[in-house]
């Protein structure tokens, strides 16, 4: 028997149908478009995130899922390590790939423009394990992006 490829192939999540009743994050509005709920995705979720200026989120991580950002507009800094140590800025177009089980925190580099990204997970969970690292709670180090290249 051949495939319904018309119900079971190709599927378009239009930009209006994206689905906000997924977990959020104060200062950050996701939205998701690719779930087993919506296209019967079964090893992905997709989906967007905006970041309110100057709003970031606790230290925490994502388990075993792997998550890959891609930044639209803004500036995104991740912070990572077990003291959040580590630090990167990312621009529109550029990618941001977090492991599984890496310590991490998101935030908006900018105080006064959002950031909007399409979010990428390895899995249909909403897996986010909130972690007591001090450092989250202090101003990052200014980032100077010479420091970095």
């Amino acid at each position: 028997m051949t495939p319904d490829w018309k119900t079971n192939g190709v599927r378009i999540v239009r930009a209006g149908e994206l689905d906000t009743n997924t977990p959020q994050t104060p200062g950050m509005t996701r939205a998701a478009a690719i779930t087993h709920a919506k296209v019967g995705a079964s090893k992905l979720w997709a989906g967007t995130v905006v970041v309110a200026p100057d709003a970031k989120t606790a230290a925490h991580h994502h388990g075993e899922l792997e998550t890959v950002l891609y930044i639209i507009s803004g500036r995104a800094r991740m912070r990572w390590g077990d003291h959040l140590e580590f630090s990167e800025e990312a621009g529109p177009g550029d990618f941001i790939f977090v492991p599984p089980w890496v310590p991490h925190q998101e935030m908006n580099a900018n105080p006064d423009v959002p950031v909007e990204a399409v979010v990428i997970r390895s899995g249909q969970d909403p897996v986010v394990v909130n972690l007591d690292i001090p450092e989250a709670n202090q101003a990052p180090v200014p980032f100077h992006p010479a420091a970095h290249q």
